[in-house]
């Protein structure tokens, strides 16, 4: 089916400055607020280049919108309640080679041997089947349930292997932010170990290089919070990955004594008198920055603090 694209440039001085983008995408189109709506709840609707599913943001004069939508279909809004239900992640960058966005906690990357049919790869692969003419998303790296922030994918096979080959050379930049158990005495430091499987799946350090595979992790302290009557001692760490093995940074960090607050799974016990009552890991990929694999630019993302973890930050140190 054939698809219509619409642009329009805010001018300084039209009347749509200051309006809301979903007004504006009805003066383009003509169409009813209803279906107004469906353009925006089936990803048809960009802003400055981005994908924009906030139909209430407001205009600034130089904005620019496009509309890209198949001809002679009616987007109605979505209504089933799975539908209604947040998507989990959110578009940071997209062309016609890769999309990056930013994840949720509690969305999987990709399903497991359950076979979940909602993971973020069928939603993204879904999103852009629906507004461009690639096949979908390939994977290219995850985080694992619980964690959230950005990931990128191709949007070819080729796109994958190229972003795949920098990973392997270590060459993106991959920055997490990790709030742990007790305080990490050492500013800085690396943790270098091999990486082996359990009976159980769950990870573990050998010293035998032969057993395992080579995982190093960097972390800076960013801030230390004080053990207090209600609760022990937080450190906040920027962690930095120069290796991307599964549970890295959950492991090494739960091994060396101070274990991500939420992980059920290492050294539970660490963090069990802090008050984290949030059904996620506090681990969040902060920042991405990889080579384009067409274009040869280096781009750079950032993903704030996910506001759970503000808010306990807030809330632990009002009650040192």
């Amino acid at each position: 089916m054939p698809f219509v694209v619409r642009d329009l440039c805010i001018e300084t001085g039209s009347p749509l400055v200051g309006s809301r983008v979903d007004r504006c995408v009805q003066q383009m189109t003509g169409a009813s607020r209803s279906h107004v709506t469906g353009l925006f709840d089936y990803d048809c609707v960009t802003l400055n280049g981005v994908l924009e599913i906030n139909p209430g943001r407001c205009l600034s004069a130089g904005d620019s919108v496009q509309i890209r939508f198949e001809a002679n279909r009616r987007y109605s809004p979505r209504r089933r309640p799975e539908q209604l239900k947040h998507r989990g992640f959110s578009i940071v960058y997209e062309d016609a080679e890769v999309v990056v966005v930013d994840k949720s906690a509690e969305l999987l990357t990709v399903p497991t041997d359950a076979n979940e049919p909602h993971t973020l790869i069928s939603r993204i692969s879904e999103h852009i089947k629906r507004t461009s003419r690639a096949r979908g998303a390939f994977l290219v790296h995850r985080l694992d349930r619980g964690v959230s922030g950005l990931l990128v994918f191709g949007k070819s096979q080729p796109a994958a292997d190229a972003l795949q080959n920098q990973f392997s050379r270590r060459k993106p930049e991959r920055r997490y932010d990790a709030l742990v158990s007790g305080t990490m005495e050492k500013d800085q430091g690396t943790i270098r170990s091999f990486l082996t499987t359990g009976k159980n799946l769950s990870r573990y350090s050998t010293r035998n290089e032969d057993e395992g595979e080579l995982a190093v992790t960097h972390f800076d302290v960013v801030a230390r919070v004080q053990e207090s009557a209600r609760s022990a001692a937080v450190t906040h760490l920027r962690v930095q990955l120069e290796t991307g093995r599964r549970n890295q940074i959950r492991v090494h960090l739960a091994e060396a004594g101070h274990a991500v607050l939420g992980d059920m799974r290492y050294r539970q016990d660490l963090w069990a008198s802090i008050p984290w009552h949030v059904k996620r890991l506090a681990l969040h990929a902060s920042i991405l920055g990889f080579v384009h694999p067409r274009t040869s630019e280096q781009l750079t993302f950032e993903s704030a603090l996910p506001d759970e973890v503000t808010k306990f930050l807030r809330y632990i140190r009002s009650v040192q």
